[in-house]
């Protein structure tokens, strides 16, 4: 309340008892706006912002799908989809006999 703008911080000289010693007992004055209204413009300001930013993730993540799909691996796809490479060993594997 003291920070807001246009307001002038008027402090009471005559205290109250009820006052604690180490706080100052003031009156504020002039605002443009009370401070109620400036805490809603500056929250809704952060939700406003929180939304352009999901919307903008969105779009985001929608336009790097896309071009996920569209990428053409070397040699590039064949008609029937992608088959992996053949694997291909000049090892002929034998079955091994254990002896007890």
């Amino acid at each position: 309340m003291e920070n807001g703008p246009g307001c002038a911080v008027a402090t009471i000289t005559d205290t109250p008892e009820w006052v604690p010693e180490d706080h100052r007992y003031i009156y504020i004055r002039g605002c443009l706006l009370e401070y109620q209204y400036i805490e809603v413009a500056h929250s809704s300001l952060q939700v406003i912002l929180a939304l352009l930013g999901f919307v903008y993730a969105c779009y985001v993540i929608k336009i790097v799908a896309e071009e996920e799909d569209s990428f053409d691996f070397i040699g590039g796809f064949d008609s029937y989809g992608y088959q992996g490479p053949q694997k291909t060993s000049h090892l002929q594997l034998q079955p091994m006999y254990m002896s007890k």
